[in-house]
């Protein structure tokens, strides 16, 4: 047996007043937490598929002076594996029978409802009527052309309240005349670049958004459905597309007996566009998969959605040092910029902004922003709104959001 570790979460965590590494199932499909102590990481990264037991027993020893005995080993091994943390078969049975399960399902079910928004509808409708009634006026925007689409934060209400009113209530009548909506949503648990499809509709509290299956198909098509359908069960406990759902349905709730149809895009990480040579704009399966979206929406009233946050920055996200009031109007500078790229409607310029910086700042946004601009094709911007918003208890970190209503 050579164990191999997934893409799993990790986080330092306190248990039982020591500090740990606490292990997680990021696809929910285990609910157990594994925790190991500090000195354990590297056989973490050990795991990595080309090591048996005695090897990793053997490396363990070598680098860091770790002893364990083939009976430890092989207890912490079988723990990774009954949490579903390892690449085996037993996880590969698991994973077959949830995504089957997932895609027998009538919809997606709201898996934030009553943990991040009210489940019941008329509450989450006045909590978000609310958010529109208090939100900061953004000042008079330009009317330069019918809005097409919007970038919205997939941060929680909680925090993002006011920077969602503000854009969603600009958008709200071509929301409601809208008869398709494509949401372009970050994959945090990808680690792969590329976009992931599904054929399932999304429900809110409101009731079903169908998914319009024929522009699925379309893009399916070019892009081959093994590569578009390989993380598919990603859809099922991802938030970014559920968040702007919501908002979407919020606003066309009471539009009838046709209710917009949503195309659920969810885009992995541009971490290898970034760190390598070769751009996003020469990856040919994006490509295509974008030329069909449009060809297989240009007869329908369509408005696109990237549904995400910008920066991520602080000790809750891996940096050394807190944000204090230089970090953040150094930050506000930083996203600033980013922003205004954004507004100028050129995809490539923005991945450009990000890769110079080598992406230090974790805009977790890029994908859906790139794709949005790519779809879009030259729209222009304004910036309906800013956040920076607590990340960690003590206010040292921070996640920066904006709304920008696209023309």
């Amino acid at each position: 047996m050579q164990p191999k570790l997934r893409d799993i979460e990790a986080h330092w965590v306190q248990h039982g007043g020591q500090p740990a590494l606490m292990l997680r199932d990021p696809l929910r499909l285990s609910d157990q937490a594994i925790f190991l102590p500090p000195q354990l990481g590297l056989l973490l990264e050990l795991c990595d598929g080309t090591r048996d037991e005695s090897e990793l027993r053997a490396a363990l020893a070598v680098r860091a002076g770790i002893r364990l005995t083939p009976a430890v080993l092989e207890q912490i091994l079988a723990q990774l594996d009954d949490a579903l943390l390892l690449d085996s078969q037993r996880f590969a049975q698991v994973y077959a029978a949830a995504l089957q399960e997932f895609r027998a399902a009538s919809y997606r079910p709201p898996g934030l409802a009553g943990v991040n928004y009210p489940a019941d509808p008329d509450e989450l409708a006045e909590t978000l009527q609310r958010n529109i009634d208090s939100a900061p006026d953004a000042g008079q925007q330009e009317d330069d052309g019918p809005i097409r689409g919007l970038v919205s934060p997939h941060i929680d209400y909680q925090r993002g309240g006011p920077v969602y009113a503000q854009v969603w209530g600009r958008v709200a009548e071509v929301v409601r005349e809208a008869e398709i909506a494509i949401i372009f949503g970050t994959d945090h648990i990808s680690g792969r670049e590329g976009l992931t499809l599904t054929r399932q509709h999304y429900a809110t509290p409101w009731g079903v958004l169908p998914t319009a299956h024929p522009v699925v198909e379309a893009m399916a098509q070019a892009m081959g459905d093994k590569v578009a359908f390989h993380d598919e069960l990603h859809h099922r406990v991802e938030h970014s597309i559920e968040l702007a759902a919501v908002w979407l349905h919020y606003l066309m709730r009471d539009k009838g007996d046709k209710p917009c149809e949503l195309v659920p895009v969810l885009c992995g990480p541009f971490q290898r566009f970034v760190t390598e040579d070769d751009p996003p704009g020469q990856d040919v399966t994006m490509s295509a998969a974008i030329q069909a979206l449009r060809a297989a929406t240009a007869s329908s009233r369509t408005v696109v959605i990237a549904a995400a946050d910008l920066a991520h920055v602080g000790p809750a996200f891996g940096d050394s040092y807190p944000i204090d009031f230089v970090g953040r109007a150094r930050l506000t500078a930083a996203d600033q910029q980013l922003m205004a790229t954004i507004c100028a409607g050129d995809a490539e310029a923005v991945f450009q902004c990000v890769k110079e910086e080598q992406d230090r700042r974790r805009i977790c946004g890029l994908p859906p922003i790139y794709l949005t601009l790519r779809y879009l094709d030259g729209a222009k911007g304004q910036v309906s709104g800013y956040m920076q918003c607590p990340a960690d208890q003590r206010n040292t970190s921070l996640v920066s959001i904006c709304g920008i209503v696209l023309r």
